[in-house]
């Protein structure tokens, strides 16, 4: 018999807010966090918008010494995960620290790293390279040194799916605990890659926005949506065995139940056109919490603002469920707070649990109006209902889709 998996605590840095109440606060605002790049000279670029994170400063959330061996990613994702334990009243000394595992997953990694080492070999010669260069730069370090400072021993994974990385992360986590591999897994995703690699890359490849307009840069759904502007951030959660959480009276959240994978097997970075891998994700998670698609109340879409990417999803909701899919309330995160890459299922997972917390559905801010195809209740306006089944997805290059399905928890 699979064992209950319950959400306990959440911590969260994004372009809106510094920890989870922030964020939300700025969501329910309808607060967007796009301005002009700072980070670095873009004259020569075609795109100046960012959502960058304001006002982290590394020693306020976390030890200066171990923060100046990290990467800004890793920065994030240990300040989270700080904000994530303390939240859950996660008291280390009296867990079994086997027990207590992680789950942590970037996109990229640090690309600042290697651009500024590689500027070193360049100018100064091999000889000049930073001796912690590769553990500062390497991927699988937010999870690495989230286990470090917080003591925990248990499975260490870092998914790696692109755009869904955050989603995958906290999917695998969920399965841990639920086929007893751990009783409380830290999970969630972590990005920080507003640098010149990154907006130079997503540029060539016409997936960003070059509207200067922070009012109009990122527009789901909306039939003026012109590419997905680059966020940065984290967003971590402590998933919890139920019978765990109930004997140390651990507030509860809300209820993981059901996880779904596929791969669409098509391209290196368009969707299905019919959107037929993205929608078995879905099922998959619909039937893995063994409940029906017309039990569905609210889709946190995918989302991102690209043309392909909007329709087709919309496409992958419709094979989904049918007719139902009319009646789903469907929104994009993304809308304020930008494309986090790897962290993004995450935040947005934290935006479900949220949700379904205050019987609150968010507007997916910008929106006006969609082309005839999409037809679907975009939230062009907040609504206050009952959530009782809430579905996000995350869809990533090379054809990644990943489903997580939370219930309100009873």
């Amino acid at each position: 018999m699979s064992r209950r998996v319950v959400v306990t605590g959440m911590g969260a840095i994004t372009p809106i807010g510094l920890s989870v109440d922030e964020f939300w606060k700025g969501v329910k605002e309808g607060k967007t966090g796009f301005g002009e790049i700072t980070r670095f000279d873009t004259t020569d670029y075609k795109v100046h918008m960012a959502a960058e994170v304001k006002d982290f400063v590394a020693k306020e959330h976390l030890d200066f010494k171990a923060a100046k061996r990290m990467e800004l990613f890793s920065q994030y994702a240990v300040a989270a995960a700080k904000e994530a334990i303390e939240d859950a009243g996660l008291d280390m000394s009296k867990e079994d620290s086997y027990r207590v595992g992680t789950a942590i997953g970037s996109g990229v990694g640090s690309l600042q790293a290697i651009e500024r080492e590689y500027t070193k070999i360049v100018e100064k010669g091999p000889g000049r390279v930073n001796p912690i260069f590769v553990p500062m730069m390497i991927s699988n370090m937010a999870a690495g040194n989230v286990s470090i400072q917080f003591g925990l021993q248990g499975k260490s994974i870092n998914d790696v799916t692109a755009c869904a990385t955050g989603t995958n992360n906290i999917g695998e986590a969920f399965r841990s605990i639920q086929c007893g591999e751990a009783d409380v897994m830290l999970t969630g995703g972590t990005e920080g890659c507003v640098c010149p690699t990154a907006i130079a890359g997503f540029t060539a490849l016409t997936a960003l926005s070059t509207v200067n307009d922070p009012e109009k840069c990122s527009l789901p759904f909306d039939k003026n949506r012109s590419g997905f502007v680059l966020g940065e951030g984290a967003g971590i959660v402590v998933l919890e065995e139920l019978e765990h959480a109930l004997a140390r009276g651990a507030k509860i959240y809300a209820e993981v139940v059901g996880y779904g994978c596929s791969s669409d097997a098509f391209h290196i970075t368009s969707p299905l056109e019919d959107g037929a891998g993205a929608a078995r994700a879905m099922t998959n998670a619909v039937e893995d919490a063994g409940i029906s698609t017309d039990d569905v109340d609210y889709i946190n879409a995918h989302g991102t603002a690209t043309h392909h990417n909007d329709l087709f999803e919309t496409r992958a909701i419709k094979l989904a469920f049918g007719d139902h899919a009319k009646d789903i309330k469907i929104n994009s995160t993304k809308s304020m707070i930008g494309h986090l890459l790897g962290a993004a299922g995450a935040v947005e997972f934290i935006t479900c649990v949220k949700e379904i917390e205050e019987g609150y559905i968010h507007r997916t801010v910008g929106f006006e109006s969609a082309e005839e195809e999409m037809d679907l209740d975009y939230c062009k306006e907040a609504s206050e209902c009952e959530v009782q089944f809430a579905l996000s997805n995350s869809l990533g290059f090379g054809g990644h889709n990943a489903s997580i399905l939370i219930k309100k928890y009873q």
